[in-house]
């Protein structure tokens, strides 16, 4: 099987294209811009360096987030307009970002930076869940954390941006800045482990753990608004 999987879901953008359970390519690109400009570009280096055409691909992966708003609808999008007739795997990134962790002897707690003091969070305890994937205040999840009594390795760009906070901490443990970032062969792992999870590409969704900013944004107008009104 020819698995080409994708993640555009933060500040990083990775593509890998796997035969069975063997890497033949990998990509990884942490410059910063945009993913739309590099996203294409990195695939089409992908099947060409894997000395594959896009038509030999049996089933396409695609990070779905949660993550960067834009990133992820860059991602699946991208993602749906290449699969046709195709599966496609949805993958949860904070689970794939967990299983770059490997074995630690403690929680794996993935975080993405999610703005305003908040970060897309998990848990994971010997590779199982201990937390499902929800948008928390910084505070709050090490406050949950320090409860446990447990040793916690942060990794993701969320640990990035607030290691120094991390490192104020008696219980966390900062990744190394190589595990900062996504690499799509974890995710296309995942992916090709869980065939009942793969879907025709019009049915593939992005994951977002909260309304989008301008949606936000935009209640919050409209609630004022109302108020304004009863007055």
């Amino acid at each position: 099987m020819i698995l080409l999987t994708l993640d555009a879901s933060s500040s990083t953008a990775s593509v890998c294209v796997t035969r069975d359970d063997k890497v033949l390519y990998e990509g990884y690109l942490n410059n910063g811009l945009t993913h739309s400009s590099f996203l294409l570009p990195m695939v089409e280096d992908a099947m060409k360096y894997a000395g594959l055409d896009i038509d030999a691909v049996d089933v396409f992966g695609c990070v779905v987030g949660p993550g960067s708003f834009t990133g992820v609808r860059i991602g699946v999008a991208t993602v749906m307009g290449l699969a046709g007739d195709k599966p496609c795997a949805p993958v949860d990134g904070l689970e794939a970002l967990a299983a770059q962790a490997g074995a630690f002897d403690g929680l794996v707690c993935p975080i993405l930076d999610a703005r305003a003091g908040q970060v897309y969070a998990a848990v994971f305890d010997g590779g199982r869940r201990a937390m499902e994937d929800r948008p928390i205040k910084l505070e709050e999840l090490l406050q949950d954390l320090a409860a446990s009594g447990r040793r916690c390795l942060f990794l993701g760009d969320g640990a990035a941006a607030h290691a120094a906070r991390l490192r104020q901490t008696d219980f966390a443990v900062v990744a190394p800045p190589a595990l900062h970032g996504l690499r799509a062969s974890f995710a296309a792992a995942l992916a090709a482990a869980r065939p009942e999870t793969w879907v025709p590409a019009a049915r593939l969704r992005p994951l977002y753990l909260r309304a989008p900013q301008a949606e936000r944004e935009r209640a919050a107008r409209l609630k004022k608004e109302a108020e304004a009104c009863q007055r």
